[in-house]
């Protein structure tokens, strides 16, 4: 079976027009969680374990995105968290997280937002990621300045490692936990601090403001870092993917110019395997 619009002559998009498109559906998807936010919310699934869940706002958030990005872009395809992936024709993926951070959502704790990747050819070369609570709207795309709400961003200055303040997040598996918990506990000595927010998205935005110095977390998915690791490398950030220690996908990232001092010491302290 041909994907969608195969064989149909379409225009070859800018990483720009893309980042458009992004920014009007992640304002109108974050205005919907938003409302959702205001009533009841309760948990309408379960993922990969009990604690792993799912809202309606999770389901309507990705339905809505889905809605108008295909409507704008019929041919392009599809990867979503809570939705069956869509194949597509043009060289386009969107790689979306309706609500990361849904833990935080279910509790009334504002820290989760609407993350939005554009791929073109298999990079992603342009990502919005809307902070819901705060009304904050981080973005970029290849070859442009990240901004968030319009304003430039940077990485924070060099420090020492003892001086950096890291951040991280945890697994749904309690044998996970355990094993992320001990890595953590290696760390923290050697650091400032460590930060949990609940939101990949959020955290790697906030190492692209300069308001953390790294980020290490073992269990994050393609949709949790596709559009906030594309602005925290635009921000002069380096992000590399790595083996944790529990087996599954890592994500490492922080300032190119200490980042090499910051994979060491995550390495050391078991977070990540050589």
């Amino acid at each position: 079976m041909l994907p969608r619009g195969a064989g149909r002559r379409v225009s070859r998009p800018s990483p720009e027009d893309l980042l458009q498109l992004a920014l009007a559906t992640a304002d109108e998807a974050a205005a919907l969680v938003r409302r959702h936010a205001a009533g009841t919310i309760e948990v309408a699934a379960t993922k990969s374990s009990d604690i792993d869940v799912v809202t309606a706002a999770d389901r309507a958030s990705e339905e809505l995105i889905r809605a108008r990005i295909l409507a704008a872009r019929p041919d392009d395809a599809f990867l979503g968290e809570e939705g069956d992936d869509i194949e597509g024709s043009s060289g386009v993926r969107w790689i979306v997280d309706p609500i990361d951070g849904t833990v935080n959502f279910l509790y009334g704790i504002p820290e989760y937002a609407v993350s939005i990747a554009a791929e073109l050819d298999g990079e992603v070369v342009a990502g919005v990621v809307a902070d819901v609570a705060k009304q904050e709207v981080y973005a970029g795309c290849r070859g442009g300045v990240p901004t968030r709400d319009g304003v430039p961003l940077a990485v924070r200055g060099p420090a020492s490692l003892a001086h950096r303040l890291v951040a991280t997040g945890f697994s749904y598996s309690s044998d996970m936990r355990a094993i992320q918990a001990a890595g953590v506990a290696r760390l923290l000595p050697e650091v400032r601090d460590i930060r949990r927010s609940g939101s990949c998205a959020i955290d790697l935005c906030r190492v692209a403001s300069g308001a953390l110095d790294g980020y290490v977390e073992e269990g994050v998915n393609l949709w949790d870092h596709a559009a906030a690791g594309l602005i925290a490398r635009l921000a002069g950030a380096r992000l590399e993917l790595a083996t944790g220690a529990g087996g599954r996908t890592a994500v490492v990232c922080g300032p190119d110019h200490g980042f090499e001092e910051l994979l060491s010491a995550v390495r050391t302290a078991g977070l990540v395997r050589e």
